[in-house]
């Protein structure tokens, strides 16, 4: 919650008469550079200790069978799928927490950050239903094989049981966010991914349950950090006096603000869905190679969302609180850290081209397939540091309409063009061409262009 020790107001008094201090530019360069740092730090380390649920699930059931660890494969894939979809409830939420605490309204803050949690929740009372009637027909789709589908419908139906619990996660992280607090989600992460560790040595050795003790401890897991937020955020809500019961209009008005942005999230993995499709197409090397390069580019994207992130906090902030030109001031200051943190990772996978291939697989063939896509990922890190910044940004300001038609319109450029990538006998490195260097062009220029024609900065609590 905000405290003595939060990031400066966007309305901070000026310094006493004559004291001595640096220029104005770099008095305010280095505020907003602590107070990026200050809530993309923490962030980092949240979203890098997400993916280790996944990977803690997969080292344990992995020990079982090839069976089981296929079935945990395609269930795993599917809860994804579902938590990537519906990140809006905490990008929605951010902002429109923000907005509010900009404003000084923190009673609003928290009842907007309320609503969110309460949208997450019948959301995900709604996929736990359509999950457990229809597990066994979405992993047929899937393509499980007989073997794997029992593991994988039986993983599946028990981790439905915590996806209500994953949405109030996402809702109640954005709250957070808008109050200016990346370090309880950080915590909280830590803790479940231990908890989740050690929940699945119990249940999938110590009581043999196999796949199914496996996604108990994600389920228990999955609880204890909704519970955990939940906590945090009623005992600010009680304090500020914030009503705790639902409000349908708050409701509503949250789900309005989340459509543009599932559209513009829909047509991202329909992006990404389109090239591993193409990459299978041209053969089981291109996709392996793609499948490691994709792992590296998802690694990427954790720090340079973290700027994001902190993005759209502040942002949210300086709008609420009707400082347009602070605003203004910060996202071209974060597009230079956009741009810092992408020539860094690019210099570090260009660096790192004669190593990386072998740490992800032995076959000669899939490392000679993977150096130039590695290389095609690197020189466009620069491109992806200022795209990342941008989309946090415009979210955090609220403009979610523009940035689902930025990303239709990417839609619209990069299909045609990758559909011919195989078409015309291309290989993956040519794929990944089109994919990190056309398509992430697309999208700078059209955030370049909303950011510099300054539409976005609509101030107030409320966004328009």
């Amino acid at each position: 919650m905000p405290s003595a020790t939060s990031p400066a107001s966007p309305t901070d008094p000026a310094p006493p008469a004559g004291a001595a201090t640096p220029p104005p530019g770099k008095t305010s360069a280095r505020r907003h550079d602590r107070e990026i740092l200050a809530l993309a730090l923490p962030a980092f380390g949240a979203l890098v200790a997400e993916p280790l649920f996944l990977l803690a699930d997969s080292a344990m059931v992995g020990h079982l069978g090839t069976a089981q660890l296929a079935g945990l494969g395609v269930a795993a894939a599917l809860l994804t799928t579902v938590v990537n979809v519906f990140v809006f409830l905490a990008y929605a939420t951010t902002a429109a927490v923000a907005r509010s605490l900009g404003a000084g309204n923190l009673h609003l803050a928290l009842r907007r950050g309320l609503d969110g949690i309460w949208l997450a929740l019948l959301l995900g009372l709604v996929l736990l239903a359509l999950a457990l009637a229809t597990a066994p027909a979405l992993v047929d789709a899937f393509g499980a094989s007989p073997t794997a589908a029992p593991y994988a419908v039986t993983y599946l139906r028990i981790s439905a049981l915590g996806v209500p619990a994953m949405l109030i996660v996402l809702a109640a992280t954005g709250v957070l966010r808008g109050l200016q607090d990346t370090r309880t989600p950080l915590y909280v992460a830590v803790a479940g991914f231990a908890a989740n560790t050690a929940l699945n040595a119990l249940l999938v050795y110590g009581l043999d349950l196999g796949v199914a003790g496996s996604a108990w401890g994600t389920v228990l897991a999955q609880l204890g950090m909704a519970t955990a937020y939940l906590a945090v955020v009623l005992r600010g809500a009680r304090r500020h006096g914030a009503g705790l019961r639902p409000d349908p209009r708050g409701i509503r008005a949250n789900a309005r603000a989340g459509v543009p942005l599932l559209i513009r999230t829909l047509s991202l993995r329909g992006i990404l869905l389109l090239t591993t499709t193409l990459a299978a197409r041209i053969g089981d090397t291109e996709v392996a190679a793609h499948q490691v390069a994709l792992t590296v580019w998802t690694l990427l994207g954790f720090a340079l969302d973290a700027i994001a992130i902190a993005g759209q906090a502040i942002i949210g902030r300086y709008l609420g609180a009707g400082n347009a030109a602070g605003a203004r001031l910060l996202c071209w200051r974060m597009v230079w850290w956009g741009i810092v943190a992408g020539l860094a990772l690019g210099l570090l996978v260009a660096a790192s081209c004669p190593l990386l291939p072998r740490l992800f697989t032995g076959d000669a063939e899939v490392r000679e397939a993977l150096l130039p896509v590695l290389i095609a990922v690197a020189v466009t890190q620069p491109i992806a540091g200022v795209v990342f910044v941008l989309d946090g940004v415009l979210m955090g300001a609220g403009d979610g309409p523009y940035l689902a038609w930025a990303m239709l319109l990417t839609l619209a450029v990069f299909a045609p063009a990758a559909l011919l990538v195989p078409a015309l006998g291309g290989g993956v490195a040519a794929l990944w061409w089109v994919f990190a260097g056309l398509m992430m062009t697309t999208r700078l220029a059209t955030l370049v262009l909303r950011a510099r024609q300054g539409r976005w900065l609509v101030t107030g609590a409320v966004h328009g």
